[in-house]
């Protein structure tokens, strides 16, 4: 159960929580509830007396039994008053370590300074915390591996520990997680393959924002030819660096914008084509994969994700058309 009270003398809201079974620690319980909120911070609350158990000062490590009432006070204004929500996932893949989604379009991935409700942590918050944790076990902040793009759709990876966290994010920094994306693009590309090799920066002035510069960190993407149609290409893209909006950048640098893409359409080139018959509100860009080393066997993994309704439609209507 939870309960919301403002507090306006300190600048804050209190919240309050009942603990629904016994065994977890104090800290292990306010993380799943705060799946922005990081355990430093969590603890360090805690130390400050913000964080109460039935109404007096507690410790991180104190186990709570079922009935407990736990309140929190948090400020408003910082990216951590995010709490479980009930948001249907679609899981491809779960164990104590790792659980891995088929992410759909429109659903930001973590929570942000001005969003902090309706994500896909508050999502795994909620089914963590009320469906698949088991009593006894020990309970970590989930932590997201990667993300995608609010209107990207596919496979995105969670870690359900530290631990976990720790192997498959050196993995990522090593290049020992190969992605493969599927993304449709505007006008035919002649190659069948190749590597686009452009640096990606971030400009305090521009827009976008993030585009190619000189002055950007490396990045490279390679690419697949799969499909060809009158005025689209489908390709398979694979980044073997991960900057931001790179797979989107990239294509409207070589003068193929994915399709739909509303912010990189290509300098000097037309704006992708629409598709007869649709009217697109995203990109039409979706992980289809992600490939690495399970944290605990060792056990190489790949995780497949199927195309969401609206690519699927695309690609129906240009192979009719």
């Amino acid at each position: 159960m939870t309960r919301q009270a403002d507090n306006h003398e300190l600048g804050r809201q209190k919240f309050e929580f009942t603990a629904e079974a016994k065994g977890l620690r104090l800290d292990q319980f306010i993380a799943l509830r705060f799946p922005a909120l990081s355990l430093t911070r969590i603890r360090k609350a805690v130390r400050e007396g913000a964080v109460r158990v039935n109404g007096r000062n507690s410790f991180q490590g104190w186990i709570l039994q079922a009935g407990d009432r736990v309140t929190i006070e948090i400020d408003p204004g910082e990216p951590t008053a995010a709490l479980p929500e009930d948001i249907p996932l679609d899981i491809l893949f779960e164990d104590d370590d790792l659980i891995v989604v088929n992410k759909p379009v429109g659903l930001l991935s973590h929570p942000s300074r001005t969003e902090k409700s309706g994500t896909l942590m508050n999502a795994i918050a909620h089914h963590i915390l009320h469906g698949s944790h088991r009593p006894g076990k020990a309970v970590s902040r989930p932590v997201l591996l990667h993300r995608l793009d609010r209107d990207t759709s596919g496979v995105l990876a969670i870690a359900r520990n530290e631990r976990a966290s720790r192997i498959v994010t050196r993995a990522f920094r090593m290049r020992r997680v190969r992605k493969s994306y599927l993304a449709l693009v505007g006008g035919v590309v002649a190659a069948e393959g190749g590597e686009i090799d452009a640096p990606i920066g971030r400009s305090p002035h521009d827009w976008p924002r993030w585009q190619v510069m000189d002055t950007g960190d490396p990045s490279q993407t390679r690419f697949t030819v799969r499909e060809r149609f009158a005025g689209h290409t489908l390709l398979e893209l694979e980044p073997l660096t991960g900057r931001t909006h790179q797979l989107r950048i990239h294509c409207a640098y070589i003068g193929h914008p994915v399709v739909g893409d509303q912010v990189y359409k290509g300098q000097g080139a037309a704006p992708a084509p629409g598709i007869p018959g649709l009217k697109l509100k995203h990109q039409l860009l979706h992980a289809q994969s992600l490939s690495f080393r399970h944290p605990t066997t060792g056990e190489e993994m790949t995780f497949n994700a199927p195309l969401p309704p609206a690519m699927t439609k695309a690609l129906e209507r240009l192979r009719n058309h």
